[in-house]
């Protein structure tokens, strides 16, 4: 039921919230990051005071339930602004990046996992198969370098870093494509195979149905489940963590990018806005992608 499943949701957030909350308090003083060290103890009391941080943890949590009432998440420390706004001003961002990428990935895999799938243990499987193995080795970080050093740096076709028009999109997505696609291609091989070589699709080609039809209509239909819930999970994967390293890397100025520079500077406020926005984007995607189950495999029934 749609009901559970929210309420499945809101659970996470109310724990990821208060996870969040308890241990960047635990961890971290901004008093001692955005004062100079010759700063009094007075004026260190007085300076947490004024951002509410002399009250306890419970007392201060509360102040916050009250604000998430309203829709206030606060106002940066870092930048005096309120979180929310600047969470908003990023979003766009690395939306636009992650789902250029897994879109890419998804339109490359898909047909290379069937092709392979095809002929398993002929030439396009074992190349499609070393490549994907090959591409998984590599750290994320490292192709991103490499990718800057080919294209950027020694081709002069794109640049190596910030925001702009499509051509800055090229690198940082492609790098976060690629894993994921290589990893789509490996579970589209390995479904389409089973599909193929079920006995309705010999039954299917022995009533004259196009190669085609039964590769891309039935046999994919019955193949794109598992297929889709790798692919929402690679979304996920990718929205939630591995944009810190991209954007970093590619100077990005996304989610990941801000969430690391409000860590950097010890801003607790402007923390807890980005973890909270993600993890809401987060439920309210699988909760799509619970739907999207049931559009595709009628019999899967949201129970």
């Amino acid at each position: 039921m749609l009901a559970v499943r929210l309420w499945h949701g809101l659970i996470v957030i109310v724990a990821v919230t208060v996870t969040v909350f308890v241990v960047t308090r635990l961890i971290s003083n901004p008093v001692d990051v955005m004062l100079p060290l010759e700063a009094s103890a007075e004026e260190r009391a007085a300076f947490a005071a004024a951002l509410g941080l002399d009250a306890s943890i419970p007392a201060q949590f509360l102040d916050y339930v009250r604000g998430l009432a309203r829709l206030d998440l606060g106002t940066s420390l870092w930048q005096d602004r309120p979180a929310l706004t600047i969470v908003m001003e990023h979003l766009p961002i690395t939306l636009l990046l992650v789902v250029t990428s897994v879109v890419f990935a998804i339109l490359v895999a898909l047909p290379l996992g069937a092709i392979a799938a095809r002929r398993p243990g002929g030439i396009v499987d074992r190349v499609t198969v070393v490549l994907s193995l090959v591409a998984l080795s590599v750290p994320q970080f490292w192709l991103a370098l490499l990718l800057i050093l080919l294209f950027a740096v020694t081709l002069g076709w794109l640049p190596s870093a910030g925001a702009g028009g499509a051509a800055h999109l090229v690198l940082p997505a492609l790098t976060l494509a690629i894993p994921t696609m290589t990893r789509l291609i490996m579970v589209t091989r390995s479904q389409m195979i089973d599909e193929l070589n079920a006995q309705y699709v010999r039954t299917l080609e022995a009533k004259g149905m196009s190669t085609w039809r039964v590769v891309a209509v039935h046999a994919g239909r019955n193949a794109a489940v598992p297929v889709l819930t790798l692919a929402s999970w690679e979304f996920v994967r990718i929205f939630a963590g591995y944009t810190v390293v991209v954007e970093t890397v590619f100077a990005w100025p996304g989610l990941g990018r801000l969430a690391l520079q409000a860590i950097e500077r010890q801003d607790l406020v402007l923390v807890q806005a980005v973890v909270l926005v993600i993890a809401a984007i987060v439920v309210v995607f699988n909760v799509l992608v619970d739907f999207a189950y049931t559009a595709i495999d009628p019999r899967i029934r949201l129970e």
